[in-house]
Parts: C-alpha cells; structure tokens; sequence
C-alpha cells in the first residue's frame, strides 16, 4: 500500500498506483479530498497532455500546487487519466 504524506499527514493511499517516469500516480477514489483544492496552474507534457494542480492545505498550511493530474490525457497516457501525482516535499512510500 503506497501512502502520500505531507505535513505530517495521509493524504492519499492506495494499492494501485501506476508509476511513470518515478512518480506515483493516485487512483481518483485514493485521495482524501478534503487537503484538495483547485489550482490555476496549468502545464503541458509532450506526451501526457495538460496538467491541472492542486493546492493542499492540511494544518492550516498550504503547499501550493503540490499535486497534479491530467483530466483529459492523451491517448499515450490514457491509463492515468485524473490519476493524481505529488511534488514539492510530499513523499510517498
């Protein structure tokens, strides 16, 4: 079971995460949404497609977009679509 931690808190677990190019990447169910919110930053990957972030907020501290994921992946990428991956100190074992 791969657990994301920040703060000193859980705030995804799963036992089917998809691992690319070194990150874990969280089924949509897996994350505890409440540390979630929405982003403006966007990004785009030559072969996954645009990335859309998260801020989390646990503690009442905030990692700005700590988390991403691709809502509409490309075809290449399809098997992570609004899979959720972390940076930015989250670690994840």
């Amino acid at each position: 079971m791969k657990k994301a931690r920040w703060n000193g808190t859980v705030i995804a677990e799963s036992d089917e995460t998809i691992q690319i190019e070194g990150n874990h990447y969280f089924p949509p169910s897996a994350i505890k949404k409440e540390f979630f919110k929405p982003s403006d930053l966007h990004s785009n990957c030559p072969w996954k497609g645009v990335a859309s972030y998260y801020d989390l907020e646990v503690d009442g501290k905030t990692n700005k977009d700590a988390a991403w994921y691709y809502p509409e992946a490309s075809e290449l990428a399809k098997n992570i679509k609004g899979y959720v991956a972390f940076w930015k100190g989250v670690t994840v074992q």
